[in-house]
């Protein structure tokens, strides 16, 4: 496990969105290293909700606790999970929600964890102790299968050749280690110029396909709907393109006013009132000072969004 200090991304800009107040009840969806929970309570005379799925942030989480006695309560699940984890606690509505989607950079730092190309270790992946590991996909799904998840979650165009030197060599040998799946894709997929490593993009679909990233996103967004308060704020941050289209969508889609829901509804026929109001169209970026110093904050999107009074859309008649 690394020393190195973790750097929560766009810390400020989140805090600009989430406008912590006293008395309020907030949700870190995404705990991790705890980074914006800590800014979240000292901003504010607040309660906030941390909810993670990894054992490591949990018991992180508990230390802290102590720290903020009373105002901070960690909580262990998805944060796709989390109306029914607040639930458990007495909470149906809340001022604030802040998710930070994606692997953290706590977890890659962690070789045992098996997220990064860099380090050796096992071939894990999961931000769980539960379900299949990145080993289990590759040694077992079919080349056509480990073409699609390479392809479709990593928006790699070599993902069938890849897919075909995963399966020869795992006759071979079962794949067990980071390096020798990185070390497998490097024989077909060539550096860029940019410095990009050739097995970034197919870690990247192994995670998400083996931490149902994307299931987890749509529906934690349905969940932030569900239990803002009008008025309360949503604020967003994702790393590449595949999560940031899905949080573009869904805040452009509920934002619009009164927009046709469906093409086969007759003309003028209202859709339903829009359940949040954008803080800013389009996305917001590092600043520059920030990007030098976290270069994981070059390529992070923040959206956010301000809950109406509006039904949540789904419940709409």
């Amino acid at each position: 496990m690394t020393d190195r200090p973790h750097i929560s991304v766009l810390l400020n800009e989140v805090l600009d969105v989430l406008m912590p107040a006293s008395g309020e009840v907030i949700v870190d969806g995404t705990f991790g290293a705890g980074g914006y929970s800590r800014a979240i309570l000292e901003a504010s005379d607040c309660k906030v909700y941390g909810i993670d799925r990894d054992p490591r942030a949990i018991a992180m989480g508990r230390v802290m606790e102590k720290e903020f006695p009373g105002r901070l309560q960690v909580l262990e699940g998805c944060y796709a999970d989390m109306q029914a984890l607040l639930a458990k606690v007495g909470v149906s509505a809340v001022d604030g929600i802040a998710l930070d989607i994606g692997v953290s950079s706590m977890q890659i730092d962690e070789a045992e964890r098996g997220f990064s190309f860099m380090r050796d270790g096992p071939l894990d992946m999961r931000m769980s102790a539960d379900g299949p590991t990145a080993a289990d996909v590759v040694n077992s799904e079919s080349e056509a299968e480990l073409a699609r998840i390479i392809f479709h979650y990593g928006e790699e165009r070599r993902s069938r050749a890849i897919a075909k030197v995963l399966v020869a060599r795992r006759q071979e040998k079962p794949f067990s280690s980071t390096l020798e799946l990185a070390d497998a894709v490097a024989t077909v997929v060539r550096p860029t110029g940019k410095g990009i490593n050739p097995a970034t993009r197919t870690f990247q679909a192994l995670r998400i396909y083996v931490n149902d990233e994307l299931g987890q996103l749509d529906q934690g967004l349905a969940a932030a709907e569900k239990l803002l308060a009008p008025g309360g704020r949503l604020a967003v941050v994702s790393f590449h393109s595949l999560e940031d289209r899905r949080v573009k969508k869904f805040l452009t889609e509920r934002s619009s006013a009164r927009a046709n829901p469906s093409r086969h509804l007759p003309p003028g026929e209202d859709g339903p009132a829009p359940s949040f109001k954008l803080v800013k169209r389009g996305a917001i970026k590092a600043r520059e000072d920030e990007a030098s110093q976290n270069p994981r904050s070059r390529s992070a999107r923040l959206r956010g969004a301000v809950r109406t009074e509006a039904p949540v859309w789904g419940d709409v008649a």
